[in-house]
């Protein structure tokens, strides 16, 4: 994967939890129209939350990083896509995933594999299911102690977030025969509507194509996880930004939304760059990648000058 994905799937997500997690989800081919993010900073929580809402990933990253790097995303895109060369391996691959899903009969097929091993997944994994949650959710919690950007009450939000997760996965049984033939349903809708039968047809798409399949990619992880019970859209739809102080150009907005049935309330920064509000910690983390990106980029190249100048060249 090119370091440009990286880079736009980390600030996706990013973007994603900075809105906390009544418009309809769209799958279909037409591109989504672009919600340009208001100069309120609890207006532009909420076009992101619209955008999150609609699996419009072109808008969301269009609210989550001013117009001039997006500017500089589509114009470095076709390059940034193709610049990796792909093996005939990985063309074979992509080949076969892509018929296995869009099979007209892929859904009866994908399960009668499956199923022979849901029983001895069950007995092997069934009584240890609850130790590895408690084992991630421990985890879990140690990072959000250890992040140095949270506020104490955006670590408390986040531990509660966490065990409220936690709960849900303890109380779902994922092998569930008629709910792994919903999911199996679903992935195989989505890689019917994403339509891309090589890897080199998906390297080929335009910036426009390209978030119109992401968004296509995020209506489907989205219907998966609410196949076991975890509405991902009934959250959003239940999100709503407050303005609680402004500073120049920062401030700080309170998102309260609902989740599991529980209520929930964090605080997101947001900065303002040529008179639109941004995510802070989000346009932090891009301008980290990047600068990560480019310090392995000169790595090679000094280091092949230090080469040289030992050799006497």
């Amino acid at each position: 994967m090119s370091n440009k994905l990286v880079r736009i799937a980390l600030l996706t997500a990013l973007a994603a939890a900075g809105v906390g997690c009544n418009q309809q989800s769209s799958t279909g081919s037409a591109t989504p129209a672009a919600i340009v993010a208001p100069s309120t900073p609890d207006g532009a929580i909420s076009a992101s939350v619209s955008a999150l809402r609609n699996n419009n990933v072109a808008a969301l990253l269009d609210n989550a990083l001013p117009a001039a790097e997006v500017a500089k995303i589509k114009t470095e895109w076709h390059n940034d896509m193709t610049k990796d060369p792909v093996t005939d391996e990985e063309r074979k691959q992509f080949a076969d995933n892509m018929t296995k899903l869009t099979a007209p009969d892929a859904e009866a097929k994908m399960y009668a594999e499956i199923e022979p091993q849901l029983k001895e997944f069950d007995a092997k994994t069934a009584q240890q299911m609850p130790m590895m949650i408690a084992m991630g959710q421990s985890f879990a919690q140690s990072a959000i102690q250890q992040n140095k950007d949270m506020t104490d009450a955006q670590k408390t939000q986040a531990e509660a977030l966490l065990a409220a997760t936690a709960k849900w996965a303890g109380s779902v049984k994922f092998t569930d025969p008629a709910l792994i033939k919903s999911a199996i349903a679903v992935i195989c809708k989505t890689a019917r509507a994403l339509n891309l039968k090589s890897v080199d047809e998906a390297r080929a798409l335009s910036y426009d194509q390209a978030m119109q399949k992401a968004g296509i990619m995020l209506g489907g992880v989205k219907q998966v996880f609410a196949v076991y019970g975890l509405n991902m859209d009934k959250a959003l739809d239940s999100v709503k930004a407050e303005t609680v102080a402004t500073t120049g150009d920062t401030a700080k907005v309170k998102v309260t939304y609902t989740a599991f049935d529980q209520p929930f309330t964090t605080d997101s920064d947001l900065v303002r760059v040529d008179g639109k509000w941004y995510g802070k910690q989000a346009l932090e983390q891009w301008k980290k990648k990047q600068q990560e990106d480019l310090a392995k980029a000169a790595a090679p190249a000094t280091s092949g000058a230090q080469a040289d100048a030992a050799a006497g060249k």
